[in-house]
Parts: C-alpha cells; sequence; structure tokens
C-alpha cells in the first residue's frame, strides 16, 4: 500500500512540475533578442555642472572592395556606446553620422540621452545604405556630471553573402575632451 502512495505522489509531484514555467521564456521566444530599453533622455543647459567628457570619431565601414576593387561587398554597421563606469550615468549629448566628404547625413539624437552605469545603447546602419561612402563616420559626444570610467564607443560591421561572411570592430578615437554640453562641429 505504501509503495502505491509513493507512485501516485511521484506522478502527482511529475505533473506539477512539468506545469511550471520560466516567465522569461514565456514573454519571449528562445533565441529572439530581448526587447532594447530606450536611455532617459535629459536636458542640460549653461548651468549644468560637466565634469569630464569627450568627442569621438569612429570609422564606418558601408562596404568595403574586393575583386581587385571591381566589386563591393555591403556591410550592415552598429555603433555601440557602452557605459563602463560601475556607479555613475553618462549623458550622451550627439550622435551624428558624417559621408566621406565630411557632410552631415545624419543626426541620431534630437535631445541627449542619459546611459545608467553599465548601460549600452547602440544606433543602426543597414546594409543597404551606401550613402556614407567608404570614408563615413560616427562623431558622438558624451559627458558626464562626475569624475567617470571611459565608456566604450565603437563600430561593429558585418555582412554575409556569397557563402561569405566577414565582421570587425572599429574602436573610436578621443578626437576633443568635452567641458560643457554642446555638440561639437554642429
Amino acid at each position: 500500500m505504501s509503495q502505491a502512495i509513493f507512485h501516485w505522489l511521484a506522478f502527482a509531484a511529475i505533473v506539477v512540475l512539468s506545469a511550471c514555467t520560466s516567465p522569461t521564456m514565456t514573454s519571449q521566444r528562445q533565441g529572439e533578442p530581448a526587447p532594447a530599453t530606450q536611455p532617459q533622455q535629459v536636458t542640460l543647459d549653461e548651468n549644468s555642472q560637466i565634469a569630464t567628457g569627450q568627442t569621438l570619431y569612429i570609422p564606418v565601414y558601408p562596404y568595403i572592395y574586393y575583386e581587385d576593387q571591381r566589386r563591393i561587398f555591403n556591410l550592415a554597421t552598429t555603433l555601440s556606446i557602452r557605459n563602463t563606469d560601475l556607479a555613475d550615468s553618462i549623458i550622451i549629448t550627439c550622435v551624428r553620422y558624417y559621408n566621406s566628404e565630411g557632410q552631415l547625413i545624419r543626426q541620431y539624437l534630437e535631445r541627449p540621452i542619459q546611459l545608467a552605469a553599465l548601460a549600452s545603447t547602440d544606433f543602426f546602419i543597414s546594409t543597404s545604405d551606401n550613402s556614407g561612402g567608404l570614408g563615413a563616420n560616427f562623431i558622438v559626444d558624451w559627458v558626464a556630471q562626475t569624475n567617470v570610467s571611459e565608456p566604450i564607443i565603437e563600430t561593429v560591421a558585418i555582412g554575409t553573402g556569397f557563402q561569405q561572411g566577414i565582421s570587425f570592430i572599429s574602436p573610436g578615437k578621443v578626437i576633443q575632451n568635452q567641458t560643457n554640453y554642446t555638440c561639437s562641429l554642429s
């Protein structure tokens, strides 16, 4: 009799446990990226205290040449901005995209955005967008109201086709230190 009760309890436990699901798995299918949260917009003015900041130049490669520079291989590009500070936020004041001739193609922010400690954000250029040419670039301005560790700002280029794939990163280069909230080169 006790063996029958044991089997019945084991069966009931299996049924109960198999009915349990993880909340993250029910709200999102496995293998799909988590929905991105939008950084908070902030307002800065002349009275805002700025402790540190920088302007960075980040190369963008919308395509690369192959076969003796006669053909192009289109690439998608993601600009990644990562706050590396463990405790404090940074403020991204401007993200601008320029073409090979140095002409502004697109400005991505209407207002500055705040990235919390260890938060990140990104901006995307599709494979079909060759408007920047081979010398395209991003100019990114960031500031912080306290001394923080410098963010990592880089582009990631990726392309696939013809049973080939290529990907690489291009790190940002500091071209100016910031002591105010305005966009450089505006």
